[in-house]
C-alpha cells in the first residue's frame, strides 16, 4: 500500500498525543498502525511525528473497521482496496470529462465542415 496523494488535507501539524486523543486510541496505537502500513504520518527534521487532517480521518476509519471485528491485515486491506476505489473514480472522472471534451470537438468540426445551402434545388421537370 503507498502512501496517499497530497492534497489540502495533508498538512500535517498534529503531535502524536494530540492526534491520537483525536483519534480516541493510545499514542502506541498510532505506532502499531504505522508499523503495520496503516498510516504514514510526516516527520519533523529531528525524527518527531506529524499527523494532518486526513490522517485523522483514516485513524477514525481504522477505528470503525476495528470496531465491527476486523483485524489490522484486515483493515489494512480494506483500506488498501478504499484508496484502490477512489484512484480508480478520479481516473474515471477523468476519462468522462476527456470524452465529454472529445464529443465537443466533434460536433464543432461537424457544425464547421457543413456549407450551407443558399438556394434550394430545382426538382428536374420533364417538358
Amino acid at each position: 500500500m503507498t502512501p496517499p496523494a497530497p492534497d489540502a488535507r495533508m498538512r500535517a501539524v498534529y503531535v502524536i498525543s494530540v492526534a491520537a486523543e483525536l483519534a480516541g486510541v493510545h499514542p502506541q496505537t498510532l505506532r502499531i498502525y504505522e508499523r503495520k502500513g496503516l498510516v504514514y504520518p510526516s516527520r519533523t527534521v529531528g525524527g518527531s511525528r506529524r499527523y494532518s487532517e486526513r490522517d485523522i480521518e483514516r485513524l477514525r476509519r481504522i477505528q470503525e473497521l476495528t470496531a465491527a471485528g476486523l483485524n489490522l491485515e484486515g483493515v489494512r486491506r480494506v483500506i488498501s482496496l478504499e484508496d484502490e476505489n477512489e484512484v480508480l473514480r478520479q481516473a474515471l472522472r477523468q476519462v468522462r470529462l476527456d470524452a465529454e471534451q472529445a464529443v465537443e470537438l466533434a460536433h464543432r468540426q461537424h457544425r464547421r465542415d457543413l456549407v450551407p445551402v443558399t438556394r434550394f434545388p430545382v426538382p428536374y421537370r420533364k417538358r
